[in-house]
């Protein structure tokens, strides 16, 4: 497989939602958000119970957020956007695709 899942885990909605290894690399490159490195079991926690609000603009793109009080500088919140989808699995049967494609830390008042 050329882009393995690094773990998948379900929402409080009970939609099942997985990170890849290359979004995982991607989200903790140096340009990137290189301090979520050793915040990933927060990020799980984010899309386990944090709050949960749909974009307007991209009915598909949901923003999952949840305070911590553990991050560093002045920030507050794990922040995680996840594309949900569809697809079909190799038996032909339609299966949900749920994926982060980002995630961050962030200060919100």
């Amino acid at each position: 497989m050329t882009n393995p899942i690094r773990w998948t885990i379900r929402d409080r909605y009970n939609n099942s939602v997985y990170l890849t290894q290359e979004r995982w690399e991607h989200i903790i490159e140096a340009i990137n958000h290189p301090e979520m490195e050793e915040y990933e079991e927060e990020l799980k926690e984010t899309i386990q119970i944090g709050f949960r609000k749909q974009d307007t603009l991209n009915s598909q793109k949901y923003r999952y957020s949840k305070e911590f009080e553990n991050l560093p500088a002045d920030n507050t919140h794990i922040v995680a956007i996840v594309l949900f989808g569809i697809r079909e699995d190799q038996a032909g049967e339609i299966v949900s695709n749920n994926f982060i494609v980002t995630a961050y830390q962030k200060e919100i008042g």
